[in-house]
């Protein structure tokens, strides 16, 4: 079978593919499970389902993630992208990267708070002289002058801890706006959240909940600092691998 050949068989099955989805406004339902075998008859060439089984990740609420993914899109693509655009346009560049240090320097906590939990002490070390060095010859997390030393931030989440201890990731799940997650670390999420909350370190926790803008610029600037962009893969099968890419990571990150 010639090149234009195959081209054509492949350009037949996702036109099919479109068609059956046609009348479904939100996209690709269930692309899985549209893909045909397509088999030269030596046997050569196979393009099947099989192809993407390996992106295949514990999903059994696929349909209301599927649907909070396109919600989390249009959230993204009309506010907070436009929002970042602005952001960007009237802050400076040295004034974004100092609040971006800020906010790393108090995530600090949680990650030298998970290290430990893990026992991981050569890495607490680090962390915990990061948060030192920062806070203080750093100006509160202003400057990250620990960094130039050669004490990179090193991300520990109870997510993380979790699945240390051997607690299994659980069915994948979108969470609004947040984005993509599972049970465990949807979990995990809340515990950091609430630890945060009550060592409230520099004041900032307390002082965010009687200036609900410090809060905003939060989220602002975590949006600012993701470079993901819906649509960027170009494909028809984004979500299937966000899904697994996320979920692979976090395996590693556990084992790391």
């Amino acid at each position: 079978m010639n090149k234009s050949l195959i081209l054509t068989l492949l350009l037949t099955s996702l036109t099919a593919t479109v068609h059956a989805e046609g009348n479904d406004d939100e996209g690709f339902k269930q692309p899985l499970a549209s893909l045909k075998f397509l088999r030269q008859a030596q046997g050569a060439v196979v393009f099947n389902q099989a192809t993407l089984e390996l992106l295949d990740v514990q999903d059994p609420w696929e349909s209301a993630n599927r649907r909070l993914y396109h919600f989390n899109q249009r959230v993204d693509e009309r506010v907070l992208l436009p929002v970042v655009k602005g952001y960007r346009f009237f802050v400076p560049s040295l004034v974004r990267q100092g609040v971006t240090n800020i906010f790393s320097n108090l995530s600090d906590v949680s990650h030298l708070t998970n290290s430990v939990l893990q026992l991981k002490g050569k890495r607490s070390l680090k962390t915990g002289g990061r948060l030192l060095i920062n806070t203080t010859v750093g100006l509160a997390g202003l400057w990250d002058p620990a960094a130039k030393l050669g004490l990179q931030q090193e991300i520990e989440d109870f997510g993380q801890t979790l699945g240390f201890y051997g607690v299994d990731q659980g069915p994948y799940l979108i969470l609004p706006v947040l984005g993509p997650s599972n049970v465990r670390d949807a979990g995990g999420r809340a515990v950091d959240f609430t630890v945060g909350e009550s060592i409230n370190f520099l004041n900032v926790p307390e002082t965010s909940n009687e200036h609900r803008e410090i809060s905003a610029l939060k989220i602002v600037n975590e949006r600012e600092v993701t470079e993901f962009r819906y649509g960027q893969m170009n494909s028809p099968f984004e979500y299937e691998k966000l899904r697994y890419v996320f979920s692979r990571a976090r395996e590693l990150q556990v084992l790391d």
